[in-house]
C-alpha cells in the first residue's frame, strides 16, 4: 500500500474537522497525515489528507467524504499532476567539530537555520517527503533534539494555456 493524498475543501465552519476526523474514525480508516488551513476564500478551508489504504478502500473514503454536508470538493491526487510539500522544524545538536558540516548539509538541501545557541541550531526545511526522509536520516547521525512535520500539503498543477482548463481540477465558481 502506498501513500494517497486528497484534497477536500470544505466550508469554515464549526464542527467540520471533527465530522471529517469522525467520518474516518467510524469507519475503521486511518488517517497518515492531515493538514488543515484556510482558503483563497475566507468561506472555505482545505484539508489535505494523507491515507495509507488499497486502492479500494481509497475508492470508498472519497465517496463517503463527497457524501458530507460542509464537503464542496473533493479532489483524488491519483489522477492528475499535483505538487506537494511537507515543513518541518527540527533542532540538531551542535558541537564545535560538526558545526561546519550541519551547516553544509543545510546549504546542500536548501535548508534555513532559523536559530542558533552554542549547543543546537534550529533549521527549517520544505520540500517533498523523499527530501524531508533524507535530510532527517542525515541530522540524525548528529543528534535530533526536537521535530515538528507538518504533514503533505498539495495543489493541483496547472496547466500550461490558462485557456485548457480540462487539466485544472481546482474548484468552479460554481461548486460554492
Amino acid at each position: 500500500m502506498s501513500l494517497h493524498t486528497i484534497s477536500v475543501l470544505v466550508e469554515n465552519k464549526f464542527g467540520v474537522l471533527a465530522r471529517v476526523a469522525g467520518m474516518f474514525s467510524g469507519r475503521g480508516y486511518n488517517i497518515h497525515t492531515l493538514n488543515v488551513g484556510p482558503s483563497n476564500d475566507p468561506k472555505i478551508s482545505r484539508m489535505t489528507i494523507v491515507v495509507r489504504e488499497k486502492e479500494m478502500v481509497l475508492n470508498q473514503i472519497i465517496k463517503q467524504l463527497d457524501k458530507l454536508v460542509d464537503v464542496i470538493q473533493v479532489i483524488d491526487f491519483r489522477e492528475g499532476a499535483y505538487v506537494n510539500r511537507e515543513l518541518v522544524l527540527l533542532q540538531v545538536k551542535v558541537e564545535r567539530q560538526n558545526r561546519a558540516e550541519v551547516i553544509e548539509l543545510c546549504q546542500i538541501f536548501r535548508a534555513k537555520i532559523i536559530d542558533v545557541s552554542r549547543r543546537a541550531v534550529t533549521i527549517e526545511i520544505t520540500g517533498d517527503s523523499g527530501k524531508i526522509d533524507k535530510f532527517v536520516a542525515l541530522m540524525n547521525t548528529f543528534g535530533v533534539l526536537e521535530l515538528a512535520r507538518t504533514g503533505r500539503i498539495a495543489l493541483p498543477r496547472v496547466s500550461i494555456d490558462p485557456a485548457d482548463e480540462k487539466h485544472w481540477q481546482g474548484p468552479k465558481s460554481t461548486d460554492y
